[in-house]
């Protein structure tokens, strides 16, 4: 899963601010048993090892990690810890009914507090700030696409309100601001401290990790690495982004990346004129994804899509740093808020993110073999992992639970095409989705281009 690093503090602003520089605990050294072995030591892998742990002190878990944990996008993402889920309500209702729906968003919204909590228990200074998410609408299209949101949001009752001009600009002083979405359902974090924090939690309750300890293979009843092998009854895959490393699975979940900037901390003047004051989280409603935060040490973070999926899934080091996304982030910082023109960068990274044909998040267990998975969560997995690792224990124990009734659990999405088409078709995607916001800019209206490549890619 690729070569071991020596320096993590370059991985993002998140790992840099680390109180502590990241050390790599020991690889694996010999061949080992467990009862349940997980691979991939982000935020779904140990927060399964967490919940498993808690529920039964007595299991064996064992926790395979390439890098270090939180190497991946735990470790990279832009801090938001949401509610939100990739797959819409409505279309959940239409795979497993209006219960099923509420369910799962509510499941979610429970997730941000479970998540909170923890973190508190276990004395983990995560800089959490629960100010939720305003999402702008700044053109007549972007408010189409608010009401629309707010709409289906009445309809299953999750608590999304629709703001005015003036209700938008008091949270966050953008330009050209016509209205906004407003959830309190989200907190502001530092990721990296949470993830590192979490990898403390689950040692603590009896867990073993080993890092550096790259994967080449997962069976029932084995994970297999380049020398050593684990044999347990129960094997987790927890691998997101990375996913399409391992043998049959390069066409699951694709690798797509996404790259952040962080300014220097800026003047409590400055934030009196931006907003934020409860660091809440932040985007608006185009089509090609943006998002930012508030640091707690008075930062801007400010991250989005637009850097290409590379063929065959590859992923690389230098495909975390793009200069030319990096240089467009930052023209399309300063076009929301003129005042950060010039504002010194101080930090610029990414990372891919895992993504389902479907666009579907998902975890499971096949009762025969025991091999178990979560992942595909587009993005927005900080919260969605809890659910995941609270959810994976309950199937692991073999518990019937409001949790695993859920409608994401055991779904299968169907694989992504094979290359070249798969290469294709994902950066016509993006293309065309930059194509689409160029397009209500210029014409005032929303961009038919951006329905159909949703449709094309089963969104």
């Amino acid at each position: 899963m690729g070569a071991p690093v020596t320096d993590y503090r370059g991985l993002s602003l998140w790992f840099d601010a680390l109180p502590e520089a990241a050390r790599p605990r020991p690889p694996l050294d010999g061949d080992a048993t467990a009862d349940v072995a997980i691979v991939g030591a982000g935020f779904t892998g140990l927060w399964a090892a967490y919940y498993l742990l808690a529920a039964d002190p007595s299991l064996r878990v064992v926790v395979l990690e390439s890098q270090v944990a939180g190497f991946g996008a735990s470790g990279r993402n832009g801090g938001w810890c949401s509610a939100l889920f990739p797959v819409s309500a409505t279309t959940l209702a239409r795979e497993s009914g209006r219960d099923a729906a509420v369910a799962q968003y509510a499941a979610m919204r429970s997730s941000v507090t479970e998540v909170a909590k923890v973190a508190a228990a276990e004395g983990i200074d995560a800089d959490l700030a629960h100010g939720g998410t305003v999402v702008l609408a700044r053109s007549a299209a972007q408010l189409e696409r608010a009401r629309e949101e707010v709409a289906e949001s009445d309809a299953f009752g999750l608590g999304l309100a629709l703001l005015d001009a003036d209700a938008a600009q008091s949270r966050l002083a953008a330009t050209r601001v016509v209205g906004a979405t407003y959830t309190p359902h989200c907190a502001a974090l530092q990721p990296a401290k949470l993830v590192r924090g979490l990898a403390a939690a689950v040692e603590r309750r009896g867990g073993v990790i080993y890092e550096q300890t790259p994967v080449t293979g997962i069976a029932p009843g084995r994970v297999r690495t380049p020398r050593e092998e684990v044999r347990a009854a129960t094997v987790l895959r927890a691998t997101e982004g990375y996913t399409a490393r391992l043998p049959g699975l390069r066409r699951d979940i694709v690798p797509v990346y996404s790259l952040i900037i962080a300014t220097e901390p800026l003047p409590d003047a400055t934030w009196e004129r931006i907003g934020l004051r409860e660091r809440e989280t932040f985007a608006d409603h185009r089509n090609l994804i943006i998002y930012g935060q508030r640091t707690a040490d008075g930062r801007m973070v400010f991250g989005g899509r637009g850097a290409p999926y590379h063929l065959g899934s590859r992923i690389r080091p230098e495909y975390d740093r793009v200069p030319a996304v990096f240089d467009a982030l930052r023209a399309t910082l300063a076009e929301l808020f003129p005042l950060l023109e010039g504002v010194p960068i101080t930090h610029r990274w990414g990372g891919p993110l895992g993504i389902a044909r479907d666009w579907h998040a998902s975890v499971g267990i096949d009762r025969e073999t025991r091999l178990g998975w979560a992942g595909g969560y587009v993005g927005d997995g900080v919260s969605t992992t809890n659910l995941a690792g609270r959810t994976l224990a309950d199937l692991v124990l073999g518990a019937d639970t409001d949790l695993t009734r859920l409608p994401w659990v055991g779904h299968r999405s169907r694989r992504w095409e094979p290359e070249p088409l798969r290469w294709l078709g994902a950066n016509a995607g993006l293309r065309a989705m930059t194509w689409a916001d160029a397009a209500e800019e210029r014409r005032g209206r929303r961009s038919r281009t951006a329905g159909v490549v949703n449709r094309v890619l089963g969104r």
